[in-house]
């Protein structure tokens, strides 16, 4: 976020307006998902993206450090892999499952302990920009299984885990 940006400036609280989306270059992702989760409380996250950058993961650190994720999955691209296997030993220490997969979306999921659901669909990867950026913000129940459903069948019938990749990667190039 910018640092003179309010997110409330932006958004109302998702208990207040279940619908809602913007358009700007002041918010980031992990901004959203720092403000959901604030909402929310310990919530499992699902988070899908082309790619992913250091400076995201810092910010994943903090927000992991709060207490408030339970669990954190992410699907990234596999054309993001080479990018994506230099922040492997970073990424396994913040992120507890990740997987690759032939994916373009950008979505945040957020499931709270208590069964409050979040669902973001975004225009941004998991990188910084200065671009404007979209996304539309629904706590509509539906649309969270929807999504949900999508990302698992990805999960489970279309990606690689990360650690198997890497892992292969490293013991092919040992073996040569």
């Amino acid at each position: 976020m910018r640092r003179n940006a309010d997110i409330g400036d932006y958004l109302k609280p998702i208990r207040e307006k279940p619908y809602q989306a913007y358009l700007s270059n002041a918010l980031q992702v992990a901004d959203i998902l720092d403000w959901v989760l604030k909402q929310l409380g310990k919530s499992e996250v699902w988070q899908t993206s082309f790619s992913i950058s250091e400076e995201f993961i810092r910010r994943l650190y903090f927000i992991e450090k709060s207490g408030l994720v339970t669990k954190f999955n992410l699907v990234l691209d596999h054309k993001a892999t080479n990018k994506t296997l230099k922040l492997w030993a970073f990424i396994t220490q913040v992120i507890d499952t990740t997987y690759l997969a032939d994916n373009h979306s950008k979505v945040l999921l957020a499931k709270s302990e208590r069964g409050e659901m979040v669902s973001i669909i975004t225009s941004q990867n998991l990188t910084r920009g200065n671009r404007c950026e979209s996304a539309v913000i629904t706590t509509d129940e539906d649309i969270f299984g929807t999504l949900h459903a999508q990302i698992q069948d990805l999960i489970t019938n279309h990606s690689v885990p990360l650690n198997d990749l890497f892992a292969a990667r490293i013991l092919g190039g040992a073996s040569t």
